[in-house]
């Protein structure tokens, strides 16, 4: 874990020794791009300033991260790219229920939670964890009363994302 100016950015790093196939500029910021055995497993926020790394043509990740990008260009792009999610079951159920939210809505975590006989806390915590955002896109989950977390953060760093997807997506 990596502190500066007292705040955990743990968020920005991931597990220890997280190794990227490629790092995408994105207009919110750098994307890391994880993929192992033929399917993407992470796309995880990198602190501002990580430089760019473009991977081979043609693999894997050089596909994914053509499509962030066009999904950067226009927020009604459909990802099509094999992915594996490792999580609890709980993890999910809660994933499985966001990646269903359509575009340009939102839902607020109590709604999950309630379609799940879960708690909105446990909701959250599963948003959290979510390994790929933008195609599992926890970003249309917010709270009750705001904007909620991202990322497992309430700091101005992940929060800026979240504000700069749903806008992006809003139109």
């Amino acid at each position: 874990m990596i502190k500066a100016q007292g705040l955990a950015l743990r968020f920005f790093y991931g597990e220890t020794g997280m190794e990227y196939n490629a790092i995408v500029a994105a207009p919110f910021g750098p994307l890391g791009v994880a993929c192992e055995a033929g399917a993407v497993t992470r796309f995880e926020f990198l602190p501002q300033g990580t430089a760019p790394r473009p991977s081979a043509p043609g693999s894997l990740a050089w596909e994914a991260a053509r499509q962030v990008q066009a999904y950067c260009a226009d927020p009604a792009f459909v990802f099509d790219l094999p992915y594996r999610l490792q999580g609890t079951p709980h993890q999910l159920r809660v994933w499985e229920q966001i990646a269903a939210i359509p575009l340009g809505e939102v839902l607020r975590y109590q709604d999950i939670a309630v379609r799940l006989a879960s708690s909105a806390r446990a909701v959250g915590g599963a948003c959290g964890r979510n390994p790929l955002p933008l195609i599992i896109p926890c970003h249309r989950v917010v709270a009750s009363g705001g904007l909620g977390g991202f990322n497992q953060s309430t700091g101005d760093e992940t929060l800026n994302i979240k504000r700069w997807l749903l806008r992006h997506e809003r139109g």
